[in-house]
């Protein structure tokens, strides 16, 4: 069999697939949302909800397609004002010559004109994924392993990104023989920028957590040198959990992030918020607070994308309903705590795409570890 014939076989095989599948209804579905969430800004879409249904078809389409062709370089959108003129205003044309007499709707070469745009931005598409996939590859390279090892503890610790990368950070760093410094961050923003400001905070972590015991002074530093070289209106929410081997007693500095929770025979307890945020300042002062995480209980830390959740409907998860599946789930461990509430979390947003990275850091005392 020649490569054509098994590149047909594959394409066959392929749309096949797809047909098998289904759900061609709400994937379209899905799709249109994305194009109204991306193309119209809030005015746009508050007018369309005040509109007919014939038209706010209309309007809605000319928007679209108004801002597709903004989007696209000069050539590209001559070519396909071209092509749509052929498509929907159809002749024909004809070349005469020689031996030469074609002759075809103009319709079809208007088809032709689009699908040669589309494969253009789609070539750019693949080229740009093909990045981001080299990026996820580099983020999963650096981050920790999902249950690290510490004598008196147990540790589970989990991201996912919203989109190929993200901006949040977890990660867990060996001090000394038994000290370690357990981070979850949120950096400003999404995508590629987001990612990009992570790492370097990473970076700046790793150099500097090993040389400074006083987590006030290490944070100082910290933020000053991300507030150096970042970019206007960017910061970064951050937890810092150091905790010590078969000790109860751990040291957290909280700048500017969600509170943690601890969690005690079912009962919660909502720490504070705590500092600045990194980055927002150049000189700004920060304060730990020592706390005790007695045998059996939990700690809990989590980024945004865990309460800022939302459903098809916008609804967000929420802090209370954090809060009420976490009084009322029953757990054995900081991984199976961490998987039911991925799974709640999941079962929630349904079929609603994810807006945000979405991070969850959970610790337990256990005195007797094997």
């Amino acid at each position: 069999m020649d490569n054509s014939t098994k590149k047909d076989k594959k394409l066959y095989d392929t749309l096949k697939d797809d047909i098998s599948e289904g759900g061609f209804k709400n994937n379209i579905s899905t799709d249109f949302e994305e194009l109204k969430e991306f193309f119209l800004n809030d005015e746009r879409k508050q007018r369309l909800a005040g509109m007919g249904k014939f038209k706010r078809f209309f309007y809605m389409s000319w928007w679209l397609l108004s801002e597709l062709l903004l989007k696209l370089t000069p050539t590209r959108r001559l070519v396909l004002v071209v092509g749509i003129i052929l498509l929907v205003l159809p002749g024909r044309f004809g070349l005469n010559g020689g031996d030469v007499n074609l002759s075809s709707n103009t319709s079809i070469f208007g088809g032709i004109l689009i699908l040669f745009v589309l494969m253009l931005e789609l070539k750019d598409k693949l080229l740009a994924k093909g990045e981001l996939s080299a990026g996820r590859t580099v983020q999963k390279a650096l981050m920790s392993e999902r249950n690290p090892k510490v004598a008196g503890w147990k540790i589970w610790l989990f991201t996912q990104p919203a989109n190929d990368v993200g901006g949040d950070l977890v990660d867990i760093i060996q001090l000394n023989e038994k000290r370690h410094g357990v981070t979850i961050a949120d950096v400003s923003g999404k995508g590629l920028g987001a990612a990009l400001l992570m790492a370097k905070l990473q970076t700046i972590i790793r150099a500097f957590t090993p040389e400074h015991t006083s987590l006030s002074f290490l944070f100082e530093k910290l933020n000053s040198a991300f507030f150096k070289d970042i970019l206007p209106n960017s910061f970064a929410s951050m937890i810092y959990i150091q905790i010590n081997e078969n000790q109860d007693k751990i040291e957290l500095m909280n700048a500017g992030h969600l509170p943690p929770i601890v969690i005690k025979n079912g009962s919660l307890t909502f720490l504070e918020k705590g500092n600045v945020a990194l980055g927002l300042t150049g000189n700004a002062q920060f304060k730990s607070e020592t706390i005790k995480i007695k045998n059996g209980e939990y700690l809990i830390a989590f980024s945004d994308g865990v309460t800022e959740a939302r459903d098809v409907l916008g609804n967000f998860f929420g802090v209370d309903r954090l809060a009420k599946f976490l009084e009322k789930t029953s757990y054995n461990s900081p991984e199976q705590l961490g998987q039911k509430l991925l799974n709640q979390v999941k079962l929630f947003i349904g079929d609603a795409k994810a807006h945000d990275d979405l991070s969850v850091v959970i610790l337990k005392r256990e005195n007797d570890l094997e």
